[in-house]
């Protein structure tokens, strides 16, 4: 099996980090809120903790109907850049407005600086909640990393956190 290297070191990271939050200033200005416990879409922070590194940067996600969800992180830390794309089923707890659970996968790659990049699978489960009346989510899962390149370990004890700005 062949894995392909990306070679993405040209690319500045401070021109993704403005090109990013340029795009979230346009989302949250353009779009019509209307803050209830369901929402299509959110855009925010999110933080990625590995053992050794923690990542930190924006992350969206978009509801495509009421159960299935696409997100995507993009993190950063000293020397290395994540990239996680996520495919989640959510599911509305009975008798808690707000509160979902959540469990998906997804891929991510980790760039870093003068070294091989590492590509991984991200199987995922976690809770999802969106404050009733105010258009904020909070989002936290288990995401453990099972390194599919020959430069990565797998990487059990990883999680995510995220808060986000909800959009209809």
């Amino acid at each position: 099996m062949y894995f392909y290297r990306l070679n993405l070191k040209s690319l500045n990271s401070q021109i993704m980090k403005k090109l990013f939050f340029i795009i979230a200033l346009t989302l949250l200005f353009t779009l019509n809120t209307n803050a209830q416990t369901s929402y299509k879409g959110a855009v925010g922070l999110g933080i990625d903790l590995y053992d050794n590194a923690t990542f930190v940067g924006p992350s969206a996600k978009y509801f495509f109907s009421e159960k299935h969800v696409g997100q995507a992180d993009l993190g950063f830390e000293d020397n290395a850049t994540i990239l996680t794309f996520l495919y989640s089923y959510h599911k509305q707890f009975v008798g808690a407005p707000g509160l979902r659970w959540y469990a998906g996968i997804g891929p991510s790659i980790i760039l870093i600086d003068d070294f091989d990049n590492i590509f991984s699978l991200r199987p995922h489960a976690g809770l999802d909640f969106k404050i009733d009346g105010v258009p904020i989510v909070f989002n936290f899962d288990w995401r453990p990393a099972i390194a599919l390149s020959d430069a990565g370990e797998t990487e059990g004890g990883a999680f995510g956190f995220g808060i986000q700005y909800a959009f209809n």
